[in-house]
């Protein structure tokens, strides 16, 4: 991704945000905004970026607030989703893309569905990839939620959030950051089955400074970049925010402003990845039979890193999505 594509743009909220940026090259086709996760930053989209420029669509990857080059306030209020959509359609307007089409990953799907939720008219379509549509939230707690996926899924899928919404947990995952993006990109999903999802197994891994085998779509490269990016921006501290902000009341209390606000009109893509041990497709595929009814569900071999594991593959079905479904 070309460095000098970038923008800072400020946001009438005080914040900046790094962005990629650029414009379409053909005017009948959108502009694709990407909303990356945890621990990403937008170079998470660097294979999207490629492809579709190259076809002629816009595009806008920004750094979310708490990652890469953009402002990382130690407020926990800022990160609320309704704050962080306001922000990226006014990221929208900087660079005067009007109707978008949204693309999620991770904690990227929870705010795009946000912000399908307070600003419809800004989408014409809306993807999510791995983590699926999120309907609204209100008097979401955790450890309520954790309990509920012990009785009728059998095991924690999110006990990892506990940890890394603790104060402590800064300092641990700031001292074994090459011990995170392991696991983070393993070559073996099934670590995360063991690792991640139950409670109490990740801070023991870092601490032990344990090293998991890395993806082959990782390269030298990515991970020298990704390490250097997460040490200059003071490291993943201000991005753990996301966890406090599900962990705490705050995501909650924010989405009693959209409660029964399930419903998306807009078409919808998810893809749903058959080795995630997190973010486990079938019960998202069921969220978006439920609440899209102009949703398109397709479901792709691999871990959660669905668009960098096969971002031929996937790109290819986005395309055809775009060209189908998207202002049809």
């Amino acid at each position: 991704m070309d460095s000098r594509a970038y923008k800072d743009i400020l946001t009438k909220s005080g914040h900046t945000y790094h962005t990629f940026v650029s414009p379409p090259k053909d005017a009948s086709k959108p502009t694709l905004l990407f909303i990356h996760g945890f621990p990403s930053t937008s170079y998470d989209w660097r294979h999207q970026v490629a492809f579709f420029t190259k076809a002629g669509y816009g595009v806008v990857a920004p750094d979310l607030i708490g990652h890469g080059g953009s402002s990382k306030p130690p407020s926990l209020e800022h990160y609320a989703p309704s704050r962080i959509a306001a922000d990226l359609v006014a990221v929208l307007d900087n660079v005067k893309a009007g109707r978008v089409v949204a693309v999620g990953h991770d904690w990227g799907s929870i705010l795009a569905s946000r912000m399908a939720m307070y600003y419809p008219t800004r989408f014409s379509g809306l993807v999510f990839l791995a983590s699926g549509y999120c309907p609204p939230l209100a008097g979401f707690d955790l450890k309520v939620v954790l309990a509920h996926q012990r009785e009728h899924v059998g095991a924690e899928l999110f006990g990892y959030w506990l940890f890394l919404s603790e104060d402590r947990a800064k300092g641990i995952v700031d001292a074994h950051l090459e011990s995170l993006l392991s696991l983070w990109y393993t070559s073996d999903p099934g670590l995360w089955k063991t690792v991640l999802a139950p409670s109490g197994q990740l801070e023991p891994w870092l601490k032990a400074d344990k090293k998991a085998p890395l993806a082959s779509y990782i390269t030298k490269e990515d991970e020298t970049r990704m390490l250097a990016d997460w040490r200059k921006a003071g490291g993943l501290g201000a991005a753990l925010k996301w966890y406090k902000v599900m962990a705490s009341d705050l995501m909650g209390k924010d989405d009693i402003a959209v409660d029964g606000k399930f419903q998306l009109d807009a078409p919808v893509f998810f893809a749903g990845c058959t080795r995630d041990h997190v973010c486990i497709a079938a019960p998202s595929e069921n969220i978006v039979r439920q609440f899209c009814p102009k949703g398109t569900v397709q479901h792709f071999d691999t871990g959660h890193w669905v668009h960098l594991e096969v971002p031929e593959k996937l790109n290819r079905a986005l395309l055809q999505w775009l060209e189908t479904a998207v202002g049809k």
